[in-house]
């Protein structure tokens, strides 16, 4: 099984194996995903039988956040160091089965430069095939316009009770 952006499934015993909506009767409505963290942190910490709760982020956008302007240097660079990396695992390889003298390290250091010459130039075709069309480099991350805290019903007035008492005592400090 696997998951809805291809990695595979990763769900605890007794979770639905297909997506399924959230069920439960909501405790809290939470601006962030730390303050929702925080809730479900404090019924741990009371003892409650927090497996009958659910985080739901609601009104979900992908953020891209702009790093840097790509440059042929940066592509390069990159290239290489990715290169370097899978070259690098592959002369640890071919040293285990290397009939050269015991302690060689000519085979790593072969796939290590093969495979950072190889990166480059790969990188190098995939930037010049964009032809300027992304000249920048980003960070993606899906956030939730808000994080809802859901609990099965036979649990859900003493969470609420428990967060109550949460929202009238004082912020950690650092906050």
């Amino acid at each position: 099984m696997t998951t809805p952006f291809g990695g595979p499934a990763r769900t605890a015993p007794g979770l639905p194996q297909l997506p399924t909506p959230p069920t439960g009767w909501p405790i809290g409505s939470y601006a962030t995903y730390e303050e929702a963290q925080r809730a479900v942190d404090h019924l741990a910490d009371s003892d409650f039988p927090v497996r009958d709760v659910t985080i739901v982020g609601v009104d979900l956008m992908l953020v891209e956040r702009v790093i840097g302007r790509l440059t042929w240097g940066r592509v390069l660079a990159s290239g290489a160091a990715s290169g370097a990396w899978l070259g690098l695992f592959v002369g640890l390889l071919l040293s285990l089965f290397s009939t050269a003298s015991p302690g060689s390290f000519w085979p790593i250091l072969v796939g290590l430069a093969s495979g950072a010459v190889f990166g480059m130039v790969f990188a190098a075709v995939g930037y010049r095939a964009s032809a300027g069309r992304r000249d920048f480099q980003s960070a993606s991350q899906m956030v939730a316009g808000r994080y809802d805290v859901l609990c099965e019903p036979r649990n859900a007035e003493k969470a609420r009770e428990l967060l109550a008492r949460l929202a009238m005592s004082p912020p950690p400090a650092g906050h």
